[in-house]
Formats: structure tokens, sequence, C-alpha cells
């Protein structure tokens, strides 16, 4: 989903094995459906790749909020996915950089979709809800910079982990 509820297709390199209609939507790195080259691709970042032809298409801008399905659209309040499908959704953001390491912190969680629509997913729409209010070229030239120097970072990694489970731990009091 996109600007204005906008559907369109997300192209990605395929990282999953074959999905039926009741797999879950949220694929922690302990997923048995992820390719061996996929689990690969996924650490990088390389299966997004091909997002690049949606900016090229005007579908999405190289910085703003995340797309997402319908089905989690749907869990966030309505004045938040409001705001953020009020713009064209983006490659990366100050949230995607934050979050690096979801995959890693839902390995392992018995219910990993649910922990990522109740929890996560919120907690992520806050953060790209408040980078649109703030925003400018030069946050999102500082944003682009941030991914790609963060992204191949085994210690940003790391710290997206710890930052997680932090928030986790909090939210879950």
């Amino acid at each position: 989903m996109g600007r204005n509820r906008a559907l369109f297709p997300v192209y990605k390199f395929r990282t999953l094995r074959s999905i039926n209609v009741s797999a879950p939507s949220v694929a922690p790195e302990d997923d048995p459906r992820i390719t061996g080259i996929g689990l690969w691709m996924r650490r990088w970042r390389l299966d997004e790749l091909p997002q690049l032809i949606s900016v090229l298409r005007g579908h999405m801008s190289l910085v703003g909020p995340r797309p997402m399905p319908s089905s989690h659209a749907e869990t966030l309040p309505k004045g938040e996915l409001d705001i953020l499908l009020s713009v064209r959704p983006g490659i990366t953001d100050e949230a995607a950089v934050h979050f690096l390491a979801e995959d890693a912190v839902l390995a392992g969680c018995e219910d990993a979709e649910r922990l990522y629509l109740e929890r996560i997913l919120p907690a992520k729409a806050l953060m790209q809800i408040d980078s649109l209010r703030h925003s400018s070229i030069f946050d999102d030239l500082c944003t682009v910079t941030c991914t790609l120097t963060r992204l191949w970072s085994p210690r940003a990694r790391q710290e997206s982990v710890i930052a997680m489970r932090e928030l986790l731990e909090r939210n879950s009091h």
C-alpha cells in the first residue's frame, strides 16, 4: 500500500520458498521458508534492490515510510495510517535503519507475526511519523548516507538488536 492507499507491486528478489496463502507475513531470520541464498540476500538487504524500479516508476521514493501490506496497515490507528500514507513510501527511512535487525530479534519467537504487528510496527510507525514531521532534503540525504554506512555494519546490527530488545522489554510491562 502506498500514497493515498494506492496498491502497487513491490519488487523484491525472491528469498522465500513458495508461500501458501495462510503463511505468516513476517519472516524472522530462522524462518524455514528462507532459502540459503535468501538469508544472505536479506541480511545485506540485496533483496530490496529491485524496488529502485518502483522509484523510477514514481510509486516509491528513496526515503519515506516503508510500504506495507494492507493486512499490516489495518492494525495501525487510522490517524497514524493517514499520515504514513500521505507520502510516497520509500526504500529506506530512519525506522528502517533503527529496526535493521528486526529479523534477528524475531527469531525464535513463538508468534513472530503477532509480536511484529502489536509491538514493533506501532513503534516503527511513530518513528516514521516523527521523521515525516521534521523531514527535509538534508535529512533525506543523511538517511540515505546512514543507511548505506549502517546496513553493512555488524556493529550497527548489534546496536539495533539491543535497542529493539530494550523496546520490547519496556513495552512488555
